[in-house]
């Protein structure tokens, strides 16, 4: 007997690498696809990235031919330690902040580990910029900084040894945490159990839906990796290693329904 194919019901996707280039706005294909693919399922977009920036390189670039189109676009920012929803305005459903002596030691341990390992260097940023994001949930480190460009930050530490080394060293400081490897030079620090998992077990209770009636688009799906929390639900995944790939598997996901 041959086996029924299962129609997914939410396509979730990472941002960096995924939908585009760490910190820029999408381009306009992925843009497109995604509106399309809106109108046909539930979309969730979950990153190590603030809602802020949800707002300049996805949701502003959204070319909507109605507004309530949104309310079927679900944002996890910070690994899925918040969660933000559309009504007829975006709303923060939820955000599981760290406390302010737990942000304060994932601070001084990341600093301490980059340090001793030769990793910090705040002579290299610009003005305003810092290596060390506290985004209340989510404490990031920025190899590079926040605003270096992408060029600089595709070289820094390709292989990841960089930041698997500060990692390593932080675990011993303060091994209450949970570290992840995202984009190209960070490292995302949550309470542990406040993961990308946590993030999609939320949204499954949400719209009701199982791991089977996901796909998830991510491209640090290897362990360690800020994705591998959704692979290792069991949720079916397809790793991309850069928007390009998205744009190919989204346009055929879309066709097939069109």
């Amino acid at each position: 007997m041959r086996r029924r194919k299962v129609i997914k019901k939410v396509l979730a996707f990472d941002i960096d690498h995924t939908l585009g280039l760490p910190r820029t706005p999408i381009p306009d294909e992925i843009a497109v696809l995604l509106v399309e693919a809106l109108k046909r399922f539930e979309i969730c977009i979950i990153s190590g990235q603030n809602f802020d920036q949800f707002l300049k390189q996805v949701i502003g670039r959204l070319k909507l031919p109605e507004q309530s189109l949104l309310r079927h676009l679900h944002c996890f920012p910070a690994q899925g330690t918040q969660y933000y929803r559309f009504t007829d305005h975006w709303e923060q459903a939820y955000c599981y902040s760290l406390l302010t002596e737990q942000a304060t030691k994932v601070s001084e341990a990341l600093e301490q580990a980059a340090r001793e390992l030769g990793y910090w260097d705040e002579s290299i940023i610009e003005g305003g910029d810092k290596l060390i994001d506290n985004k209340h949930s989510q404490v990031t480190f920025a190899g590079l900084g926040l605003k270096a460009n992408y060029e600089e930050k595709c070289v820094w530490d390709p292989d990841c040894a960089k930041r698997n080394a500060i990692i390593a060293r932080c675990e011993e400081l303060a091994p209450e945490f949970e570290y992840k490897i995202g984009g190209t030079t960070s490292i995302d620090v949550t309470d542990r159990g406040m993961d990308k998992g946590f993030g999609m077990r939320h949204l499954m209770q949400v719209l009701c839906v199982q791991k089977k009636d996901i796909l998830y688009f991510g491209d640090m799906t290897q362990p360690g990796g800020n994705d591998y929390p959704v692979v290792a639900m069991g949720i079916d995944t397809i790793t991309v290693h850069e928007y390009n790939a998205t744009i190919e598997a989204l346009t055929g996901i879309i066709g097939i329904l069109a």
